[in-house]
């Protein structure tokens, strides 16, 4: 963990702030090429009634239309929580070389049941800002119930 990656996952934070804002489920992403970020991108299912509108998955959408192509292979993603299997599916056919997430996700996370599907050369960096990101989904689940 560096002082950018402290820095990339505030900004994560931010976009799962929004989510929560907008009664999506609070979850964010940025993802950052050569020092720069590139797209940002949180939650939607319940604003677009789509279950694949993930915050990763508008994050990819919106890096690869910024670079022009579908592989963000100088690329770092920052998410507050692990990335589920279908997510994991997704980078690993966009060949990013480095996720970075807050607090693992130990129902749905994609450790528990695709533990392969990234890139092979993928690195993964977990507990970033940890308790941030988990007591924002906290607060969020507590105020539905």
């Amino acid at each position: 963990m560096t002082n950018d990656d402290i820095q990339f996952m505030r900004k994560a934070l931010q976009e799962a702030q929004q989510a929560f804002d907008e009664g999506e489920i609070p979850i964010g992403a940025v993802v950052v090429c050569q020092g720069r970020v590139i797209a940002r991108a949180h939650n939607l299912t319940e604003t677009l009634h789509d279950v694949t509108a993930h915050a990763e998955m508008q994050a990819v959408t919106a890096a690869a239309n910024e670079l022009g192509g579908k592989y963000l292979t100088d690329c770092t993603l920052y998410v507050t929580v692990e990335p589920c299997t279908m997510c994991a599916g997704a980078l690993g056919w966009s060949q990013i070389p480095r996720i970075v997430y807050g607090c693992p996700d130990e129902k749905r996370g994609y450790t528990l049941y695709a533990p392969r599907a990234l890139h092979p050369k993928c690195t993964v960096t977990g507990g970033v800002l940890e308790q941030e990101c988990r007591q924002l989904m906290q607060d969020f689940f507590r105020s539905r119930r």
